[in-house]
């Protein structure tokens, strides 16, 4: 038996919305898109998803932190691009011995933690 881990998935309310975030000012590589779902990462083995929260359950699940770390090269710049572009953060830019670190949120509230190393 073969188990792999396919994808993590964020449940948003507005997909266009979404993609403004992740696309446009996070700048993450689109592996594809539906009306229901965007994913990241394209020739990787695990995906990020981005899904329409549709059932109630998922509605639930909107605006939390999502224990999603993404590695990030230039860290400042895009915190930067994210700032201009209108995103909130939860735990601001800093430096500490291990390296950089800030917390984002999309445009839902949903936080994501952005590293350097």
């Amino acid at each position: 038996m073969s188990i792999s881990l396919k994808n993590f998935v964020i449940f948003v309310s507005d997909l266009a919305k979404a993609k403004s975030f992740y696309v446009d000012l996070l700048g993450l590589p689109v592996a594809g898109k539906s009306e229901m779902l965007m994913e990241f990462f394209p020739g990787t083995a695990t995906t990020l998803g981005v899904s329409l929260a549709l059932h109630e359950d998922a509605r639930n699940l909107v605006g939390r932190h999502t224990g999603i770390t993404l590695k990030v090269e230039n860290i400042a710049g895009i915190c930067e691009t994210l700032i201009k572009g209108g995103a909130h953060f939860v735990e601001p830019l800093e430096s500490s011995p291990w390296g950089k670190m800030a917390v984002v949120q999309d445009f839902d509230g949903n936080m994501i933690a952005l590293v350097d190393r």
